[in-house]
């Protein structure tokens, strides 16, 4: 039998992971510098795009070539530049879908508080706790409507799955840590019968109201300020949505607030459950388990968690059929039914 050779063991992952801040700080240097705004309209040489930036093109350079290494640009024999399917789908702002609302928060709000995770790990305390209203009415005012974008494709999705037009009456949607209103705007657009009551600290409430105004929904909408576990959710709502909110309330109070959101809904409601789950054994999928160092970076009690956890929690508050929907967000959503 021919013995087996190993490949040889190298450092170079370890090199590549010195640097994996590069890509988030290179992506949103391009972002804030409308190079992908301005590359939506075509080629341009180097020389073109520092005129319509007002950039250097010393700086331009170094960028824009690690971007075309990255592959979220390309460049021609003639030294052109253009984007790149990726770039001209999810990275030009005047686009529905630009995702660069999170990569402009990475140096102002993420790096500064994860560069003290050493600190973190060794205590177990967040630099700072943004689950808590007072420090994270003021994050997520800026927050909720650069991470819409994230969510509507999603929300659009499950707007399809439950077909609400479909209904023979008035729907009622609870909307909950409602943030930009994302999802109660994306079932409201798919059924001229669904209302919305959307429910947020009162920081964070105004946004929901102007970006719901935005969309020509303000009549259809009602508005409850407070924390989860103490503002009115009232009662005999139809669907229930929870957005990326319980990886920042950690297990005690999520539960609590599946059991509230149980006693709020009518008998045959749906409750939708955005999150970036993990597999049962904590070993995948990578998003999952850096969202979590988030939690850990940002709140006092958050995690990630997986479907296995989350479908015990709603079997416990009283939900059925805990099962999830295939979605093109990072996660699949978990769904569940009160009987």
């Amino acid at each position: 039998m021919t013995p087996q050779v190993s490949a040889p063991v190298t450092p170079e992952r370890i090199y590549q992971f010195a640097f994996g801040y590069a890509a988030p700080l290179v992506l949103e240097a391009a972002i804030r510098h409308h190079v992908f705004d301005v590359l939506d309209g075509g080629p341009k040489s180097l020389h073109e795009i520092h005129q319509a930036t007002g950039a250097s093109e010393r700086g331009l350079a170094a960028i824009l070539n690690f971007l075309v290494g990255l592959d979220f640009l390309r460049k021609d024999r003639e030294g052109n530049y253009s984007l790149a399917p990726e770039s001209a789908a999810f990275l030009v702002s005047t686009r529905p879908k630009f995702q660069g609302g999170l990569i402009r928060h990475t140096s102002e709000h993420l790096l500064p508080r994860w560069l003290h995770l050493n600190e973190v790990v060794a205590t177990g305390l967040p630099v700072a706790a943004v689950n808590q209203q007072g420090p994270g009415s003021e994050f997520f005012q800026q927050f909720v409507n650069d991470i819409f974008p994230m969510s509507y494709h999603v929300a659009q999705e499950l707007a399809s799955h439950l077909d609400l037009s479909a209904a023979t009456g008035p729907v009622s949607v609870l909307d909950l840590a409602a943030g930009s209103g994302v999802w109660g705007i994306a079932l409201a657009q798919s059924a001229a019968q669904v209302r919305v009551t959307a429910v947020d600290w009162h920081g964070v409430i105004p946004v929901t109201r102007a970006t719901v105004a935005r969309f020509g929904l303000a009549e259809r909408f009602s508005f409850h300020e407070g924390d989860l576990l103490e503002a009115d959710f009232g009662s005999g709502h139809n669907v229930a949505t929870l957005g990326h909110i319980l990886h920042s309330e950690g297990i005690g109070r999520s539960k609590a607030l599946l059991e509230k959101t149980f006693d709020a809904l009518a008998s045959g409601a749906t409750v939708a459950i955005a999150e970036f789950l993990v597999n049962a054994d904590r070993t995948g999928p990578m998003n999952g388990l850096t969202f979590a160092i988030n939690m850990l970076v940002n709140t006092d009690r958050g995690d990630t968690y997986s479907f296995e956890e989350i479908g015990a929690w709603l079997r416990e508050a009283g939900f059925e059929s805990a099962r999830t929907l295939a979605t093109h967000g990072p996660s699949p959503l978990i769904l569940a039914t009160k009987p």
